[in-house]
């Protein structure tokens, strides 16, 4: 018979133990967002396999689940996850018997003890060096791309997906083929000399520029943001700058992503809808980050080397120093599209440009711009263009027909809150047209 005595006490001990699961939940799911990148970087190191590193790091999140629900957190999470992982990855190469072969890859001494907590400067250079392995040259463009968001970044094969307009066992199966030509090709994990630098960069920046845009905009969830992400690729273009100061690009991209990220706090209201450009209110800009920004911007003009990056930039900082969505030097900001164009042939910078193109010369010249780009096969399931569309015809009082292209681009659109916002818009053409 149980003593009736002792029952609270076994109540109060599951409820330690809940308590315990819940903080090791938390635990490794803010571990994964913040060291994801640098475990895995010192895994690859030992495995000298960038599959192998990312099964044995997946398995040490796994194993910290059960570990830290037992013994608690550890007092460095990082520290704990790298050294399970390399001592799983030393585990493989034993028992596949190619250790040997694999000692020509490791660019350090194979060490099994619990290392010290990375200090701030080994985290960068070791995801920075896991990016350039990555971008290598003798991966496709888009292959190069791709696995560095998937390994480095985070970035689910899902939103990867999304970014680059095709299907996710698509994605899955380029990532999948880039990782094997890196094993097979014996693709060394290093950060390339300073020669082989320039080949990499434009990649190495395109990778950070999505993953900031992932971040600023996430295409799924809930939130408009992934603070995350901005906040990694901010780190790693400072990072990048600080091994190529003399690069103007690479102080193009750190002016853009500060510029953008400076609205960050007035994107949403209190109650977290979203607020278009025009509604945010300017004086909660954060104006430290526009400064830098307008500095870096300068300063690549200054280089003449003007290329994609810096030219956006500039787009940036006109919009983050007018007065008003109105006063905006919207002329200005056409003929930098212009110049962006003739450097970056995208589709999306001519949409873009079409909204500029609306503040000069009306929402009708604009749409007749859009409706042309509506036939280019690489926006087909792009959600901005029918998003901008119906605007344009909002604001033309095709009341009808803007609520298609809203409908259109709810089909297209996962995250919530832009979710939340074309629906509100669709609602309104609705309710003028039955009026």
């Amino acid at each position: 018979m149980s003593d009736p005595a002792g029952e609270p006490d076994v109540v109060a001990e599951r409820g330690v133990t809940a308590e315990r699961a819940v903080t090791a939940e938390r635990a490794v799911a803010d571990a994964h967002r913040r060291e994801w990148a640098f475990v895995l970087a010192a895994t690859a190191r030992v495995a000298g396999d960038l599959d192998v590193a990312e099964e044995c790091v997946q398995d040490a999140y796994l194993a910290a689940l059960a570990a830290w629900a037992r013994d608690g957190v550890p007092a460095k999470p990082a520290a704990w996850l790298t050294a399970t992982a390399k001592r799983k990855a030393l585990d493989v190469l034993r028992r596949d018997k190619v250790f040997r072969s694999k000692l020509p890859l490791l660019v350090e001494p194979v060490a099994v003890e619990v290392p010290d907590e990375p200090g701030e400067d080994a985290v960068p250079d070791d995801r920075l060096r896991l990016v350039f392995t990555c971008c290598h040259p003798a991966l496709a463009r888009d292959a190069q791309v791709a696995l560095t968001l998937r390994l480095v970044c985070g970035v689910s094969t899902g939103d990867i997906a999304r970014a680059f307009l095709v299907s996710e066992p698509t994605m899955a199966a380029r990532v999948t083929r880039a990782k094997k030509k890196i094993a097979a090709a014996r693709i060394p994990y290093r950060v390339p000399e300073a020669a082989e630098l320039p080949e990499r960069l434009d990649a190495v920046l395109t990778v950070i520029h999505l993953l900031f845009t992932t971040g600023h905009t996430a295409p799924t969830g809930a939130d408009l943001v992934r603070v995350d992400l901005v906040e990694r690729a901010v780190h790693l273009t400072r990072m990048l700058l600080a091994l190529m100061p003399d690069e103007p690009e690479v102080r193009g991209l750190l002016a853009l992503l500060l510029l953008t990220d400076a609205r960050r706090a007035t994107r949403t209201d209190g109650a977290g809808r979203l607020l278009v450009l025009a509604e945010q209110d300017r004086s909660r800009w954060d104006r430290a980050a526009i400064a830098e920004g307008n500095d870096l911007v300068l300063g690549a003009f200054r280089t003449g080397r003007v290329g994609r990056y810096a030219l956006q930039a500039a787009i940036a900082s006109l919009h983050a120093v007018a007065p008003s969505y109105a006063a905006t030097d919207w002329p200005q900001i056409v003929r930098l599209y212009d110049e962006l164009r003739k450097r970056w042939p995208s589709p999306v910078v001519a949409l873009n440009r079409a909204v500029a193109v609306s503040m000069v010369d009306g929402p009708a010249a604009a749409l007749a711009e859009v409706d042309a780009l509506a036939t280019d096969p690489r926006l087909a399931g792009y959600p901005y263009l029918p998003a901008i569309r119906a605007d344009l015809l909002r604001r033309l009082n095709r009341t009808e027909e803007a609520a298609t292209a809203y409908r259109t681009a709810l089909d297209l659109v996962d995250n919530e809150t832009e979710r939340a916002h074309l629906t509100a818009r669709l609602n309104e053409v609705t309710a003028a047209d039955t009026r």
